[in-house]
């Protein structure tokens, strides 16, 4: 399978993430392409990881597909030759493309990320040590690091072109997008955590937390876009490995940051761009994780 650091499609590019490259087809449709590009620390490394673009998209195709009837979305097809049916443009770039391209409806992007949190980690496990709070807002004392939240906690935050997102109390995000759009992005975001924590735990995946994104269509409807419940846009724990009071085994890049760990209290790098090279075992771990979580997250092996 080709790996893909940048892409070059005969389309109108209309934006690029960290490892998203966004074109427009037509004034109604968007493709998203996920590149094997990958970041830690809020830093793009110059290698590619293997087989991570065709993981992502097709992690995300398949909340999609399981999400149907519960809310609706952006995805019109993940499936190769049913985009380049569509779009006739790409015939000559099957192999850039295979796995790792979306076709989607076009929307108007809300500013915010809507993050759900059922354990008590990361930045919020941080927050909560040092104030008890949680974007500002208390939490009932005693919680340990990794602890379950009951109920899950809606935690949105302004979305960063660079750098970290920023977390926002509910009432500030009122403020920005309305209380209407508030409720309805709350809703949804609990709708979807719900049916995703439940089957993921029955692959023996816990999903602590991760973050939505939605836009308003051209029908005015407000819909789910962007990733699902991808290893990039979650925190996935094993639930056998599952220990409250500690922090948790991640299934993303943790090669990937144990090795940036260890070369930083090295000091043969600063924590900033440009990252040093990776070894090429790194590479292959952390293809293999993403793997991983493909295949427990769907029951079955990634096959393109």
């Amino acid at each position: 399978m080709t790996t893909v650091l940048a892409s070059d499609l005969p389309l109108p590019k209309i934006g690029r993430g960290k490892v998203r490259d966004i074109y427009a087809v037509g004034d109604d449709r968007l493709l998203l392409l996920t590149t094997d590009r990958i970041s830690a620390f809020d830093v793009v490394m110059a290698e590619t990881i293997p087989m991570k673009g065709a993981v992502l998209t097709q992690i995300s195709a398949f909340w999609f597909n399981e999400l149907e009837g519960v809310v609706p979305h952006h995805m019109i097809t993940a499936d190769t030759d049913e985009i380049i049916r569509e779009v006739p443009a790409l015939q000559q770039h099957r192999a850039d493309i295979l796995g790792r391209a979306m076709l989607c409806r076009r929307t108007t992007v809300f500013p915010i990320e809507c993050v759900i949190r059922g354990y008590l980690s990361g930045s919020a496990w941080k927050e909560y040590a040092a104030q008890g709070t949680l974007a500002g807002e208390k939490l009932p004392t005693g919680l340990v690091e990794s602890a379950k939240l009951e109920p899950a906690i809606f935690s949105p935050a302004t979305k960063a072109e660079t750098g970290h997102d920023e977390n926002i109390t509910i009432p500030r995000m009122r403020e920005i997008v309305g209380d209407e759009v508030t409720y309805t992005l709350e809703s949804m975001t609990r709708a979807i955590y719900r049916l995703g924590e439940e089957l993921a735990r029955e692959q023996g995946i816990i999903i602590a937390d991760t973050k939505f994104e939605f836009g308003r269509d051209q029908d005015g409807r407000i819909i789910l876009i962007d990733e699902v419940m991808t290893p990039d846009s979650s925190r996935f724990w094993a639930v056998d490995d599952y220990v409250p009071g500690q922090p948790q085994p991640s299934f993303d890049k943790q090669p990937l940051r144990d090795y940036l760990d260890a070369e930083r209290r090295a000091g043969r790098w600063n924590g900033e761009a440009p990252p040093p090279p990776l070894p090429a075992s790194v590479v292959e771990a952390t293809s293999r994780r993403y793997l991983d979580a493909y295949r427990r997250i769907t029951g079955r092996e990634l096959k393109i």
